[in-house]
């Protein structure tokens, strides 16, 4: 037992100096985010404790996009193309009763009842100005729900995908959504799940909307996502307080 507690001492003790040495000890981008940091490390701890990258149960489909990008075939928290699943916040990584202004992880009111940005800020009159502009991998519901080897859709991703394929309202097993085809042929559906305000669940079978990774940066209180209706579809800004579906990319190691 003394030998295992030695053993636990000295690897946590090796952990931590890694950890605080990340950018000397670290020579790539594990998670393929564009950047070396401390998350990193955490997928790596992660591929040596499990063996793999990450859970690998998920489907995706390769749309034939010219970037590689391979999308989730459900949505995060379903189980099946037409279930809407989970709704989430935007840098909110579990789904609550309530979407609310007063109630945004990543905003505080002062004494007067003014808010202010606590992260993930573009200009200071919203409070510290931190210039991150996309979620790290502990704010994305996909990454923290689904492992490693997903995120949440950058902006990039998101114009891609409306400029690259085709896509057809429709509806599948009775469920109201797009059917979006690819270069390449093949195909994947997008739920009209509307978005949750408050507690109320709004505009399923009419609107879809769903998040990206990435922020408004003129407007930092406010985030891109896929927008789409019967009629139209693209990027569109909007509060960042909103419940939202997520449908993820896969990340290639």
């Amino acid at each position: 037992m003394k030998k295992f507690n030695s053993f636990l001492v000295i690897s946590l003790l090796m952990l931590s100096s890694l950890i605080s040495n990340a950018q000397e000890y670290l020579r790539g981008d594990v998670n393929f985010d564009g950047q070396v940091s401390i998350s990193d490390v955490t997928c790596l701890i992660d591929y040596l404790l499990k063996g793999s990258w990450s859970d690998d149960s998920h489907e995706y489909v390769d749309l034939g996009l010219p970037s590689g990008t391979l999308w989730a075939t459900c949505n995060v928290g379903a189980s099946y193309p037409e279930e809407y699943g989970d709704y989430f916040a935007w840098g909110e990584t579990a789904p609550k009763e309530e979407y609310r202004f007063e109630n945004y992880k990543w905003w505080y009111f002062d004494e007067n009842g003014y808010r202010y940005i606590s992260k993930y800020n573009t200009r200071s009159e919203f409070g510290p100005v931190d210039n991150q502009t996309e979620l790290e991998p502990e704010d994305d519901a996909a990454c923290v729900n689904w492992g490693t080897l997903w995120r949440m859709p950058s902006l990039d991703q998101v114009v891609e995908l409306v400029n690259s394929c085709s896509w057809q309202w429709t509806q599948s097993n009775g469920v109201i959504g797009h059917l979006v085809t690819g270069p390449n042929g093949n195909t994947m559906f997008l739920p009209a799940a509307g978005y949750y305000d408050g507690s109320s669940l709004e505009y399923v079978g009419t609107y879809g909307n769903y998040w990206s990774r990435s922020l408004y940066s003129y407007l930092p209180d406010r985030t891109y996502c896929l927008y789409f209706d019967s009629q139209y579809w693209d990027s569109e800004d909007i509060s960042r307080y909103y419940g939202h579906v997520i449908r993820a990319v896969r990340v290639s190691h």
